[in-house]
């Protein structure tokens, strides 16, 4: 088989060595991009017919064998050789050696340089969409938790040591709206991703007068990446934009796991896991570890690492289109999968898990209420470095009270006894890229 790019096959050993070391497992990961390329095809077919450069029939036959491809590849068939380098190659020959000269014309136009773009930005806008649902479902299972445990006595922790009164409901329902603010992430990373460079072929345009406009309405997008070669510039910057987005979600999701693997340690004691998210020891007969939150947490290594793999591929390219920004396709895809186990596990673990309210009760000691008796003082017309230091004086006089009533009398909006959480369910529920 023959490249795209030379009209003689390269049999050789040293030859043979090149194309393992150039393709990599690109031909492998194309797989996932096949039904995108094969969509952008067919409008870049339908973009051609409107310029004159497909006749009514060459258009028809395009756009049968290209459902035919999709076809093929819904039913795990569709096959993408290493010597083929890539999916754009494996759908031209399938044109080729079945519409002769026509198949020859689909690529008029436009390169793999905007083909393999296009197809990735259907992908990761396509998986932008379904993880922002996955973000909502997750956010909606801490809040509904919180709500359920809205009321119950936390310590809070400052410098890892007890500082002030919490409660279960704050501590979950801060990891709901830190997810608010990732879902801001996401979307400012859609907005880039929603953008058509299909046209710019190379990074410099071409010589036909291709309705770019169109082609980019009929793929759903909002407009087209305007300047030719900024489709070049940006590939590799718009996905590093797409992974930081996932990195924001998992280093929450990491957040809340570390909290977990803690406050569930018998040194804590504060929750308890379902055992089936837990796993044993092949000497300790009595341990019980929540290993899904130490993996959870562990996840988050993996997104920092793709992230910094794009950061340094594209940091020392010149203007247009390097061989360099293929490695980076592997990293958007790694990402997207880890994020979306990571949600996965971190929903379950949000919806099974049960706080040991006796611990937390206990755990919340008198000092823990210093803050709240200065302010008290306060109230009573004592400035508050006096009364800071009135009852640092007399620690031994402190009382913790009833803790319920503690918890509401911080009534202030985002306090423990006014967390905001319909007003944060709303937010959630009315969300969209």
């Amino acid at each position: 088989m023959s490249k795209l790019w030379k009209n003689i096959s390269s049999a050789s050993k040293l030859a043979e060595k090149a194309e393992q070391f150039t393709v990599g497992d690109d031909y492998r990961l194309d797989q996932r991009l096949i039904p995108y390329d094969v969509r952008a095809s067919k409008v870049h077919a339908r973009g051609l017919h409107k310029v004159g450069l497909l006749d009514d029939s060459e258009l028809q036959d395009l756009l049968d064998v290209l459902d035919e491809i999709l076809n093929i590849w819904e039913g795990d068939s569709f096959e993408i050789h290493q010597e083929q380098e890539d999916g754009h190659t494996a759908i031209e020959e399938y044109l080729v050696e079945t519409l002769g000269e026509t198949g020859k014309k689909i690529h008029a136009g436009r390169s793999r340089n905007d083909q393999v773009l296009v197809a990735l930005r259907l992908f990761e806008r396509d998986q932008l969409e379904q993880l922002t649902e996955l973000v909502k479902q997750t956010a909606k299972s801490l809040l509904k938790q919180a709500q359920r445990y809205e009321n119950i006595p936390m310590p809070g922790y400052t410098h890892t040591q007890r500082a002030m009164l919490s409660s279960v409901g704050m501590w979950l329902a801060s990891f709901a709206e830190m997810l608010l603010q990732d879902l801001e992430m996401l979307k400012a990373a859609y907005r880039n991703v929603n953008q058509s460079p299909l046209g710019t072929a190379a990074g410099f345009g071409v010589n036909f007068d291709l309705p770019r406009k169109w082609t980019a309405e009929q793929l759903g997008f909002d407009g087209v990446i305007t300047v030719a070669i900024t489709a070049q510039n940006t590939r590799g910057k718009i996905d590093l934009q797409v992974v930081q987005s996932l990195t924001s979600v998992g280093s929450t999701l990491s957040h809340f796991a570390n909290d977990l693997v803690w406050y569930s340690s018998r040194e804590f004691n504060f929750f308890e896991v379902d055992a089936a998210l837990c796993t044993g020891s092949s000497i300790m007969p009595q341990k019980q570890n929540v290993d899904t939150a130490e993996l959870l947490r562990a996840r988050y290594a993996t997104l920092c690492g793709c992230e910094q793999a794009i950061k340094m591929n594209t940091v020392k390219l010149t203007s247009g289109y390097h061989r360099d920004l293929q490695l980076i396709k592997k990293e958007v895809m790694t990402s997207l999968v880890e994020i979306k186990a990571m949600l996965e596990m971190a929903q379950l673990l949000a919806e099974h898990l049960i706080p040991n309210e006796k611990q937390l009760k206990a755990a919340c000691t008198k000092e823990i209420f210093a803050a709240d008796r200065a302010n008290e003082l306060v109230k009573k017309g004592l400035t508050f470095r006096d009364a800071y230091h009135k009852v640092k004086s007399n620690m031994d006089e402190l009382e913790a009270g009833d803790l319920m009533q503690r918890l509401k009398e911080k009534k202030h909006v985002g306090g423990p006894g006014n967390l905001g959480l319909d007003s944060l369910k709303k937010k959630i529920e009315m969300f969209h890229l």
